[in-house]
């Protein structure tokens, strides 16, 4: 995608030594584009915790480019794994990490230690590369459930989505955003809602900084009003991305989207799901039971950031003090309540039986 007419990945190899990874600091958005470069795996792993880098797709390719850097320096089979080992405890939910890492493993260990670092940083390379290929396949199988709506409207279509599944969770297109921003480039009439995303307000910091810069029309909303336009026909379909999606077709995504799914089938709003098979741990079947919550911290509910009038950029406490604060960083909608999944393969059901069709390979 692009920024102000200049291609961007979120992260990349810097073609300057052909060996340290650039990346865009998210927390800096959308006050400032700020690139970052990481030379030592220790850095990789504080970028995805501390959320430089998030979103699914993306925390899977820079923990793939961290574990390279730290070859870069231990190419030994200790290194390897213990390299690895950490950079999965980073961040628990999103299955893409430990898909990453394991297929980088799988590599490596196949490979004689003087060969590693070259494999890594080509293995790292692929995983980028195909997870651009997936999510742009994610938009053209997308874009039709857009244009069906806009074909028998009168107005512009009206999409709802939550937390940040745009280029920005992902190394280029995005997930639940590829399909509107397909829509948008093909001229259809289209209108954003874009949840604001408490706590970290990844919506209102990073879904909207993308879609203003993409010039999609959208309108930032707080969570709680999006049940309040479905009820008032406003919303026309909703659409986000997921962290992990189990094979029976549960899904976890960031807190809230829960509520977004229970409002939309009550309102009969089809509400689908973006994301691509890397995303999906074939190895479970209940989501409630079986995917791991982040409990990320109190801080970031108990703080906001924003900038001033002059500019400045500051953090100040919105609860009183001494009040305490709980912060799950994802819940799981039932796929009960799921229309459909878009993938790379085209969209299905959020069942078994739905996957298995489009990923057959999978099925044990």
């Amino acid at each position: 995608m692009r920024i102000d007419g200049t291609h961007y990945r979120t992260i990349w190899v810097d073609p300057a030594d052909g060996w340290s990874v650039r990346i865009i600091d998210q927390t800096r958005l959308p006050w400032q584009l700020e690139i970052l470069r990481l030379v030592e795996s220790e850095q990789a792993f504080t970028a995805i915790r501390t959320m430089q880098v998030r979103g699914a797709p993306l925390i899977g390719a820079a923990a793939a480019y961290g574990l390279a850097l730290a070859l870069r320096e231990d190419p030994s089979t200790e290194a390897i794994e213990r390299a690895a080992s950490h950079l999965a405890s980073a961040r628990p939910t999103a299955y893409n990490l430990a898909w990453a890492l394991g297929r980088m493993l799988h590599r490596l260990r196949n490979t004689a230690p003087g060969e590693r670092a070259a494999a890594a940083y080509a293995e790292a390379a692929a995983i980028a590369d195909e997870d651009v290929a997936q999510n742009e396949a994610i938009g053209r199988h997308g874009l039709p459930l857009i244009a069906a709506i806009a074909a028998r409207s009168t107005r512009p279509v009206n999409v709802l989505t939550h937390c940040n599944a745009g280029w920005l969770a992902t190394v280029d297109w995005g997930t639940a955003l590829a399909p509107i921003y397909r829509a948008h480039d093909q001229a259809i009439a289209l209108h954003v809602w874009v949840d604001e995303t408490r706590p970290r307000n990844q919506g209102a910091a990073l879904t909207a900084w993308e879609l203003g810069r993409h010039g999609v029309p959208h309108t930032v909303i707080a969570d709680n009003a999006g049940g309040h336009l479905m009820q008032h026909d406003q919303v026309d379909l909703a659409i986000v991305g997921a962290d992990r999606v189990t094979r029976t077709g549960d899904v976890a995504n960031k807190i809230g989207t829960y509520l977004k799914a229970l409002a939309a089938r009550e309102s009969a709003v089809p509400f689908w799901v973006a994301v691509p098979s890397s995303t999906i741990d074939w190895s479970i079947s209940d989501g409630l039971a079986d995917i791991p919550i982040e409990e990320r911290e109190a801080a970031e509910v108990a703080t906001i950031a924003g900038r001033t009038p002059e500019g400045s950029l500051v953090r100040v406490s919105v609860v009183p003090e001494g009040s305490c604060a709980a912060n799950p960083a994802f819940d799981v909608t039932p796929a009960r309540l799921v229309t459909g999944l878009i993938t790379e393969r085209g969209t299905c059901l959020a069942t078994a039986e739905g996957l298995a069709a489009l990923f057959p390979e999978q099925v044990l």
